[in-house]
């Protein structure tokens, strides 16, 4: 049997390429916490995007469980540390803090098989589409246009922009944004949760006529009764997404079970690693509900081309770049795609210790 002989985990925050904002926040940076799981000379890479504070939970509450563990038994070892989490409150840091030591663990077992990561999970496809996600409302309408018309010229079907945050403004950079692509890309918004429910099914009103195809979270949330109800009033062909905030699968259950979105949202990076990750694909094979990954691509990759009802991956600016920064091996989009590499073992990730040690001193 092998056993994990080490754990190590780092975080950095990186700088954005530009200052960056939503319909309900502004930041300037993003963190990403490091695990690496080591085990007869493999080592095993995965990661969470949150706050440092993580780390040092890792440090002290996981690590020693994950340390002398079966390598070859991921999912036990996320059950002991779900376990051990219980007095902390599970949602939140904590399920970030499973995350990445999950994902580090569930790539260690592909290292020591010798499979690529996608193979432990299954396979039904060899790729995954993935739509652009940038147009943040802190860009200029010139910024948007390159930003949007780059992944559409590079092949990708499906692109995102941010809403909400100057309501007034959202026509015209809609406009622009469709102007930008063209008729032939799906163009989705974002709103993050900045309307309440009737000022999104006006917005949606307002801009049906360009072809938006996809509502992300217009309101909170945390108000499934109003997601539900925009969902009953928004234009025709126009879904209503959401469940990116998700923590834990009791959370993706309740979404469902309200008829509150019509693609569900899922975070391997939050709702705790590729354990939990599976079990929720499996509540939207259950629920015929199309499966869509939010953020951090390179880890979604694996998972989705095995997820029965996954539609795409969210190819997020902030991510694709810190992942293509941080680690050779990180996955490029060919014709609007994402293919794991069936030549690489894992998740075909190496760590630049250089860069991290550049991005953790600034």
């Amino acid at each position: 049997m092998s056993r994990v002989e080490r754990l190590a985990v780092d975080a950095a925050t990186l700088p954005t390429s530009a200052p960056e904002s939503d319909g309900t926040l502004e930041w300037d940076s993003t963190t990403i916490v490091v695990v690496r799981a080591e085990a007869d000379g493999r080592v095993g890479l995965g990661y969470t995007y949150t706050h440092a504070a993580v780390a040092p939970l890792i440090e002290d509450l996981l690590r020693p469980l994950a340390v002398g563990a079966d390598a070859l038994a991921p999912q036990r070892v996320w059950e002991a540390m779900r376990h051990a989490a219980r007095n902390l409150g599970r949602p939140g840091l904590v399920s970030c803090a499973l995350a990445a030591v999950d994902t580090a663990l569930w790539d260690l077992k592909a290292r020591l098989l010798g499979l690529p990561l996608a193979a432990l999970f299954g396979p039904l496809r060899d790729a995954i589409p993935v739509y652009g996600s940038g147009g943040f409302t802190s860009q200029s309408h010139d910024q948007m246009r390159e930003q949007l018309g780059g992944w559409a010229r590079d092949g990708m079907r499906m692109v995102k922009i941010k809403v909400g945050r100057d309501p007034s403004a959202d026509p015209e950079r809609v406009a622009v944004a469709r102007d930008a692509i063209g008729p032939d890309v799906a163009l989705f918004i974002d709103a993050n949760g900045a309307f309440s429910p009737r000022e999104a099914i006006a917005l949606a009103e307002t801009v049906a006529h360009h072809g938006v195809t996809w509502f992300e979270e217009p309101v909170t949330s945390d108000d499934l009764h109003g997601l539900r109800f925009v969902r009953d009033h928004a234009p025709p062909g126009m879904a209503i997404a959401a469940g990116e905030y998700a923590y834990d699968l009791p959370y993706l259950r309740r979404i469902l079970e309200a008829g509150a979105v019509d693609a569900l949202q899922v975070d391997v990076t939050r709702v705790g690693g590729f354990t939990p990750f599976l079990r929720a694909a499996a509540l939207c094979d259950a629920f015929a509900m199309p499966l869509s990954a939010h953020t951090a691509p390179n880890l979604h990759a694996h998972v989705m081309v095995a997820a029965p009802r996954a539609v795409h991956v969210e190819w997020f600016h902030d991510h694709a770049r810190i992942e293509h920064r941080l680690f050779d091996g990180a996955l490029q989009p060919v014709d609007g795609a994402l293919a794991p590499d069936p030549s690489c073992v894992g998740n075909g990730l190496t760590l630049r210790e250089e860069a991290l040690e550049e991005a953790r001193h600034g």
